[in-house]
């Protein structure tokens, strides 16, 4: 079965995780989900992923981050979509609440949050918000 939003299938599979209280979650690999859940590692947002050769894409392992009973994640939200693409100049990129989330921004030099990109001078493709 072809997924027509393969980011928005990823955020949904980790929302679903954290509203079911698991503590890990797999799901299948693609290049685009991959650099999102690096990037998620690297801010902090989840404790680990990696790459599994399994079947014929592979999956994504994905640890999430728990502080006690609440998960380090508040929220996750699509922000570009298949049907209505945004894109936004370096100096047009939206801050999530007030500089305390993430924007993960697909560009011409990778994947990257909102402050890479700022620093970086390039705009492009606004993927999801986290928080």
């Amino acid at each position: 079965m072809s997924m027509t939003d393969p980011i928005a299938d990823l955020l949904t599979r980790i929302r679903n995780a954290i509203s079911a209280g698991h503590k890990e979650l797999e799901l299948p690999a693609s290049k685009a989900k991959h650099r999102i859940a690096e990037i998620l590692v690297r801010e902090g947002f989840i404790a680990g992923c990696d790459f599994r050769e399994e079947g014929p894409q592979g999956k994504i392992h994905i640890d999430l981050k728990w502080q006690g009973e609440q998960a380090a994640i508040e929220g996750l939200k699509r922000v570009s979509r298949p049907g209505q693409r945004r894109y936004a100049k370096s100096t047009d990129i939206p801050k999530v609440r007030n500089g305390l989330g993430i924007m993960i921004i697909s560009t011409s030099q990778g994947m990257m949050t909102d402050r890479a990109a700022r620093k970086a001078g390039v705009g492009g493709e606004l993927i999801c918000s986290v928080w």
